[in-house]
């Protein structure tokens, strides 16, 4: 079934792409969750509408991560947990703990975006990469002391 994507859909295009996919797809998700409309005459002559109103969307969304680099680039995150005598936390601070901190701080970031391979387990100062949509990249500074 061919069908004009209204919204970017990982591996399968971006907005006003007219793409083949199969019938129970575009039935069973991308036309019920308004992702995509069926190419037909009428819709087919509005392709060009649907891809300036994505590109719109994705300057708006792209301006907006970057602000969020800056806030998050500008700001340090200071916890204090529970250690025994060699740093080693009873416990850790995890992606959790740090995007609820942001949030006290009025910065809304999805967990995702954290690249951690692993909780944070002992005292230190930890540097932790923030990877936003379309390549944009911000470093967080996250300090963990002892109680």
């Amino acid at each position: 079934m061919k069908v004009i994507l209204k919204k970017d859909i990982n591996k399968k295009g971006k907005a006003g792409d007219v793409i083949n996919v199969a019938d129970g797809y575009a039935r069973n998700y991308l036309l019920p969750q308004g992702f995509a409309i069926v190419a037909n005459k009428y819709n087919l002559s509005k392709v060009g509408s649907i891809q300036q109103e994505a590109d719109l969307a994705r300057l708006e969304l792209e301006s907006k991560y970057k602000a969020q680099a800056l806030q998050v680039s500008n700001t340090s995150l200071h916890f204090i947990r529970k250690a025994d005598e060699n740093d080693h936390l009873f416990g850790s601070v995890s992606d959790n703990d740090i995007v609820e901190a942001l949030a006290e701080k009025e910065i809304d970031l999805h967990r995702s975006f954290l690249k951690m391979d692993t909780h944070l387990k002992s005292i230190g100062d930890f540097e932790i990469e923030v990877n936003f949509p379309n390549d944009i990249n911000a470093t967080l500074k996250v300090t963990v002391g002892k109680e």
